[in-house]
């Protein structure tokens, strides 16, 4: 069997899922997926999905981090070990304005291409996947792809943009093994299909999608 590992890059999944809500209500609704259950839904017969790692930064806005909580340990009651999550880290950058000079503190995230790249080429190294699935459009992760590409050319790599992501850079580097992306915007139906219950049970544990993720 064809051992499948699916890397999500947090933060380019949900922007891009709140930028689809704009043009389609229902959308929202896919705030509250199973990962799993989700990318599942593209293997073939001959694949098995050895995991989901979702790489993140918890919000700094204590109810958003809540929100992110219920639902990653909603994922984690269904799946298991086969669900991950990965944290990254926030950290406060000084920023110059470049008309008026007025010095700011903005928050900027850390840690999160880094956390993917080392998980992938770990996962390589130890031959603990044979199919690569990166779902980002951030194309700093070239060159990690690259090195996988030249170190382990037994294993296929796919990337999965999410819904109103692309990279050319990316897309390029597909071309040269002639693949193509993921396009997930068009994937609607797995979205559906993939939705939780509103409360996730499982033994004496339960899990309730927060109100504000409600359409």
């Amino acid at each position: 069997m064809d051992k499948v590992t699916v890397y999500v890059d947090g933060f380019n999944f949900y922007y891009s899922l709140k930028r689809m809500r704009t043009v389609d209500p229902v959308w929202k609704s896919f705030y509250w997926i199973d990962f799993v259950k989700f990318f599942e839904l593209f293997l073939g017969n001959n694949q098995v999905l050895q995991k989901v790692v979702y790489f993140t930064t918890p919000p700094l806005d204590l109810q958003k981090s809540n929100r992110q909580g219920v639902l990653f340990k909603a994922n984690k009651l269904l799946n298991g070990k086969r669900f991950e999550v990965v944290k990254g880290k926030f950290i406060m950058k000084e920023l110059v304005c470049p008309r008026c000079h007025y010095k700011y503190i903005k928050p900027e995230e850390k840690q999160t291409d880094v956390n993917i790249s080392v998980q992938m080429m770990r996962d390589c190294a130890l031959d603990n996947v044979d199919t690569i699935i990166l779902v980002t459009a951030d194309s700093d992760l070239l060159p990690p792809l690259k090195t996988i590409k030249k170190d382990h050319p037994n294993k296929r790599i796919k990337i999965y943009f999410p819904p109103k992501g692309f990279s050319n850079d990316l897309n390029n580097f597909l071309k040269t093994a002639r693949r193509k992306p993921v396009l997930l915007e068009r994937a609607k139906p797995k979205f559906l299909k993939s939705v939780m219950p509103d409360t996730v049970t499982k033994g004496n544990k339960s899990y309730t999608i927060p109100p504000e993720w409600k359409i």
